[in-house]
């Protein structure tokens, strides 16, 4: 009895700890080529935390562990939505693939909290439509805190009402009303910056009661910071005349943005360096972008090292950096085990004795077979005197890769192989593949060792360089219609996560 007893207050504590997020759903009138991923909305370097496929039913399923109850980015057919995750949850949703992400149903567990979301979030669309920020700003001051304190106050209240209709958890209450605030320090801060041209009062400054004001606001700012996108780009606001000064005058040529920002904020002695820290990681994520030179991605390197002093952002964007960039050239290829259609194990390690052109792809890529497929088979064929070619799936099941390969690459050279795992294989995170990198090329020398960066379009010309330096061939010069754009290569969720829906009333 008291080993049973013992085992259940394991298993107890267990599901209590557990960080997993179990998802099941349906899109009826979906395609079977999109794709579903969830990301962190709230971190600085935020990557898919899972991507699951949809059946030709439009259903779905899969897990993937949070880094911590909050808000996290759903992405379906191009489109987000925000929901409220906690771990060791069970996400259930559904509705109809054409009306996402304005209409959906959530049950399971995770109802409650998304419920209050959705609630609030309505009552603020209709209230932020009958306010005019242009008017607002125009207001002498007196009249504009009046304003903005009645606008946090309506809302304050539909948030309690809304939080007591759903029974909502005190975490998603709080957060909300961390966001409210936020908006509301964003309002503030476009008086501050527009009151004087927009009332002609070319004298204005803020007085002691707007600055009291905003310290109010702001609260637990370290909170806000680390929860709160939106405060991050209101205090980027905020400084943004002082950075525009600082750049004018000390900016270096050819200079990136992350370099510039760290030697401005040297000189803020005012902020604190977690606000410092999360900061600069927002700039260093618009300057990792997919093909950037060896110099610049250098650069960014050595700000991350030097600059950023918080462990978890700084090992955040190193990975980000990594998934940019990729492996280094030079580097020996991963030994993870791949899977050949008859079961036999492959390595890309083993690809020795020629240089080698290796594809990884999915059956889901929209417009493979149509755009990447006829260009693959022209280099191929170009190629394949001094070239070994290898071609990595990563399909959600071996089955559909054999079909997939079967059907796309037949009469191609080369070895057809299987990441079993599909995006959640070793390879593809030794490799740091994800979703929107696929499809994409990378070359082998001859000894097995990465030759170039990858590449996100076979007809980029410094791909061509790639294959006719480990050839020895010269390649004719391609046309521009034969170069092929990848239409997975969308916005990085960094971005996607800075532009988080917020409650500032707009007009």
């Amino acid at each position: 009895m008291k080993n049973y007893l013992l085992m259940l207050f394991v298993a107890i504590a267990t599901i209590s700890c557990s960080k997993k997020v179990e998802v099941k759903g349906n899109f009826a009138g979906g395609s079977p080529l999109e794709r579903i991923e969830f990301v962190e909305a709230s971190g600085v370097a935020t990557l898919p935390l899972v991507n699951m496929g949809v059946d030709a039913k439009g259903s779905f399923s899969g897990s993937f562990d949070a880094p911590k109850d909050g808000m996290y980015i759903m992405s379906y057919a191009g489109k987000t939505a925000m929901v409220y995750l906690k771990g060791g949850q069970t996400f259930n949703i559904s509705g109809k693939a054409e009306n996402f992400p304005n209409q959906f149903t959530i049950t399971g567990d995770a109802k409650k909290n998304n419920d209050f979301l959705l609630e609030v979030q309505k009552f603020i669309q209709t209230y932020a439509g009958k306010i005019n920020v242009r008017e607002l700003v125009a207001k002498d001051e007196a009249n504009f805190l009046k304003e903005a304190d009645k606008i946090k106050t309506d809302i304050e209240k539909n948030i309690d009402a809304s939080a007591k209709n759903t029974s909502a958890d005190s975490e998603v209450v709080k957060w909300k009303k961390d966001e409210l605030n936020a908006s509301i320090l964003g309002l503030m801060n476009q008086y501050e910056t527009n009151h004087a041209q927009a009332a002609q009062d070319v004298a204005y400054k803020p007085s002691q009661k707007f600055k009291d004001a905003v310290k109010k606001l702001e609260g637990d700012s370290d909170r806000l910071l680390k929860e709160q996108p939106i405060y991050r780009n209101y205090l980027l606001g905020k400084l943004s005349p002082e950075i525009q000064t600082f750049s004018t005058t000390n900016k270096k040529e050819g200079e990136l943005p992350s370099s510039m920002f760290s030697r401005f904020l040297d000189t803020k002695k005012d902020l604190s360096q977690i606000t410092k820290d999360y900061l600069l990681a927002y700039v260093i994520g618009g300057d990792l972008a997919p093909g950037m030179t060896a110099e610049h991605a250098a650069a960014v390197a050595n700000t991350i090292k030097d600059k950023i002093k918080d462990a978890g952002i700084k090992k955040d964007l190193e990975h980000l950096q990594f998934v940019i960039s990729g492996p280094k050239i030079g580097e020996a290829v991963p030994t993870a085990k791949l899977i050949k259609q008859d079961g036999s194990d492959f390595k890309l390690a083993d690809v020795k004795g020629k240089p080698t052109l290796v594809m990884f792809y999915a059956s889901w890529n929209p417009y493979i077979s149509e755009a990447t497929i006829p260009v693959l088979k022209e280099v191929a064929n170009f190629y394949k005197s001094k070239m070994d070619f290898t071609y990595v799936n990563f399909d959600d099941t071996k089955d559909q890769f054999i079909k997939t390969s079967n059907a796309m690459l037949k009469g191609l050279p080369g070895n057809n192989v299987y990441a079993d795992g599909g995006l959640n294989s070793q390879v593809a995170k030794d490799l740091g593949l994800y979703g929107f990198k696929l499809p994409s090329f990378v070359v082998l020398d001859k000894d097995g060792k990465i030759a170039s960066r990858f590449f996100n379009n076979l007809g980029d010309p410094e791909l061509i360089t790639a294959l006719d330096k480990v050839s020895g061939l010269k390649a004719p010069t391609a046309q521009p219609q034969a170069q092929l754009q990848n239409d997975l290569l969308a916005p990085q969720p960094q971005a996607q996560q800075q532009q988080a829906p917020q409650p500032a009333p707009t007009k």
